[in-house]
């Protein structure tokens, strides 16, 4: 009988894209997922291939049930906000670093082979060295970003003390279809689409002269299975990104062209947390896991307004 992979977060935007690609590998799929920000829409290409399990990730029992016979855990649940941590850091702490030590520990019992969590580029703080290097010491700048560092911290402790075998892949900025743009903490670039969309004025913090690595989720999907896999993985801490860095100003006439729009910004104050540049080190990932990036800015960037288009449609 085929072995499971668990996808925590499942329906949210990075884990259904998972999902729908390890279903079509033939992969048996189970998501446990509390809908806090993820939908079953997202699932809908796949759904019926799908076990889906409803539910906090911080309920051992539900987490045990969920890791029961799984080969590999894709840990992609999260509070993915920087300005909700430091609005929240309590809250977001039980989810990003208590629901990640509770799984990890259920995965070990449970016998996982496998176990690949989603960090962020987020602990690498502001400091002015470019590009990112796994080895760089971290400078994280808010909760969520010291949660992500803490978490990667716990895989990297268990792959070590225990021999298992965890790995934490660092994402950059990732963007693509089933973004939700409508979140009070919405990501920068669903939030410029679906504005200009609109034919409303996209807001930028700052003077938008920061920079962002921009990866698409199809190649994170594509990292994830790599490191599932990699022998050479076990242990480690692999930045994924697009590996080239664009400013906000850029990122809007960009997604302006593909868009045919022409709308001026609103600019407004800088947010508390945010890094002010970022731009990833590949060399590890295409070491270990052979990953490099697939899809350039601008072709992701037309799929993903595509489907923002076929949304407000529908």
């Amino acid at each position: 009988m085929r072995r499971i992979a668990l996808i925590t977060g499942g329906a949210g935007f990075i884990g259904s894209h998972l999902a729908d690609r390890l279903v079509r590998e033939g992969a048996r799929v189970r998501v446990l997922d509390d809908f806090s920000s993820g939908t079953e829409e997202n699932l809908e290409a796949s759904r019926a291939q799908i076990e889906l399990l409803k539910g906090d990730l911080c309920d051992a029992d539900l987490v045990a049930r969920a890791v029961a016979g799984a080969d590999v855990v894709f840990h992609q649940a999260a509070i993915a906000s920087v300005p909700r941590s430091v609005a929240e850091p309590a809250l977001t702490n039980r989810v990003n670093l208590d629901g990640t030590l509770g799984l990890l520990q259920a995965a070990r019992a449970a016998g996982v082979r496998r176990f690949v969590f989603a960090g962020s580029c987020a602990v690498y703080g502001n400091g002015e060295q470019l590009p990112k290097t796994e080895e760089m010491a971290p400078s994280p700048e808010s909760p969520y970003a010291l949660q992500k560092l803490a978490a990667e911290s716990y895989c990297r402790l268990f792959a070590k003390l225990y021999g298992f075998e965890a790995v934490a892949l660092r994402y950059f900025n990732v963007y693509g279809p089933r973004q939700n743009p409508e979140s009070e903490y919405a990501a920068v670039l669903p939030r410029f689409v679906a504005a200009c969309l609109a034919g409303r004025a996209p807001t930028i913090f700052g003077d938008g002269e920061q920079t962002r690595d921009f990866v698409y989720v199809g190649d994170v999907v594509e990292a994830n299975l790599l490191a599932a896999e990699s022998a050479k993985a076990a242990g480690a801490v692999i930045n994924v990104a697009g590996g080239r860095r664009i400013s906000m100003n850029e990122l809007l006439r960009a997604i302006q062209d593909v868009a045919g729009t022409k709308l001026t910004a609103r600019y407004e104050p800088a947010r508390a947390g945010d890094v002010r540049h970022s731009l990833a080190s590949l060399a590890r990932a295409e070491a270990l896991l052979g990953f490099r990036p697939r899809t350039s800015l601008l072709d992701g960037l037309a799929v993903t307004i595509e489907s923002y288009r076929g949304a407000r449609a529908s």
